[in-house]
């Protein structure tokens, strides 16, 4: 199964250590984020990939020329100012199966097998992986008064699940592929006609949007644990 990587972008939230770089290219404990996707996959067994590129795509070429990590890496202009739904249309005539398709900035312990299998349990040509929402602030449940009865920092919002990439799509899904974003012009009328399920997962995902989310990572990475986005049967058969 082929996946496509969104690595295209100008990553302007993490300007400006992306004037020079893709954001999937920034370092991460001495490795880009991107690398630490791929390689994600590879432990997982898929091997076969396609970078829709885009935005300073000479540093990928650069970085994977003559490069060998296991995998199968073909990069694929799909334009300088494309959206992601376009980036990923701009790859169909690479793809004769079902794919899946994700961030280069998006790092997840989700069981693809597990997912893969779950897409194949329905008919719908969509499935997103979704993983519990998390408020980004602190949190006050406060009376009338003005008295704080309650203070919680970055709190579960309960029933509310966000996209974290990981998607399985079917080929069939490009006859009607209408629209430049994938979020906004793609993925809706496939839910409004039930064609999209989600797989829920409730374990770690981290998105890189901003250059402090590089610097946070760094530091857990830097204290010699494992790695959070691994999953656990893969650590365990490295620990065999």
């Amino acid at each position: 199964m082929k996946v496509v990587i969104l690595c295209g972008g100008q990553g302007i939230r993490a300007f400006p250590f992306t004037t020079y770089l893709p954001k999937p290219m920034l370092p991460l404990g001495g490795t880009p984020v991107l690398v630490h996707v791929i390689k994600n996959f590879i432990r997982q067994g898929f091997t076969d990939f396609i970078l829709a590129a885009g935005y300073r795509k000479d540093v990928l070429h650069d970085y994977f020329e003559g490069k060998d990590i296991g995998a199968r890496i073909e990069i694929v202009d799909t334009g300088e100012d494309s959206d992601t739904g376009r980036r990923i249309y701009n790859c169909r005539h690479l793809i004769d199966g079902p794919f899946i398709a994700t961030y280069g900035d998006g790092l997840c312990d989700v069981p693809l097998d597990d997912l893969v299998a779950f897409h194949h349990g329905h008919d719908a040509r969509l499935t997103i992986t979704s993983v519990p929402m998390y408020s980004q602030y602190g949190v006050m449940s406060v009376a009338d008064d003005g008295a704080i009865s309650k203070f919680v920092e970055k709190p579960l919002i309960e029933d509310y699940w966000i996209n974290a990439g990981f998607m399985v799509m079917d080929p069939s899904i490009f006859d009607d592929w209408n629209g430049e974003n994938l979020e906004r012009d793609i993925i809706p009328p496939l839910i409004g006609r039930r064609d999209a399920y989600t797989y829920r997962h409730a374990g770690f995902f981290k998105s890189f949007d901003f250059y402090k989310d590089v610097v946070e990572m760094d530091e857990v990475i830097a204290s010699g644990g494992p790695l959070p986005w691994v999953v656990a049967p893969v650590l365990q058969e490295q620990a065999a």
